[in-house]
């Protein structure tokens, strides 16, 4: 007799799991805003000249993965490199703008943010798409992942 009522408990455990709501995605609102700062600061660097205070937003490891332009780059001082070379001087970085901002918590160690960005140069107008993977360590938010396009 006691073997069916652990069998109906059981069952009804798994029926319960698999009719459970997935978690929303929503990011809690400290770290939401913990990590939109992280996105600000990199955005004041850049319009400041400061590449080195910009890339303070991203995990300081070989693991760090940059994808843009058809290309992957790894490491932190491959991005930096990268960076510097490509947006050489005040002129060719611009001014730099992110908005649609979308945080997606998917842990509590964890986020995945989308949004656009745009340059506005002398010359031109760049803009397109990234996607973020963000990682907490030791309290801090840091970007390990970049993935980012242009609509050009």
């Amino acid at each position: 007799m006691r073997q069916p009522v652990q069998l109906i408990i059981v069952s009804l455990l798994f029926v319960v799991a698999a009719c459970a709501t997935p978690a929303s995605g929503k990011a809690d609102p400290a770290s939401k805003a913990d990590i939109i700062s992280v996105i600000e600061t990199q955005k004041a660097a850049w319009n400041d000249g400061d590449i080195d205070l910009f890339m303070a937003g991203y995990l300081p490891s070989p693991d760090l993965r940059f994808a843009s332009g058809g290309t992957v780059t790894r490491g932190f001082e491959q991005t930096l490199a990268r960076y510097k070379t490509r947006y050489a001087g005040r002129a060719a970085m611009g001014t730099l703008d992110f908005t649609d901002l979308e945080v997606v918590q998917l842990a509590p160690d964890a986020a995945v943010v989308h949004g656009h960005w745009e340059l506005t140069r002398e010359n031109d107008q760049p803009s397109g798409l990234f996607t973020l993977v963000f990682r907490k360590f030791d309290g801090e938010w840091k970007i390990i992942s970049d993935t980012t396009t242009s609509a050009d």
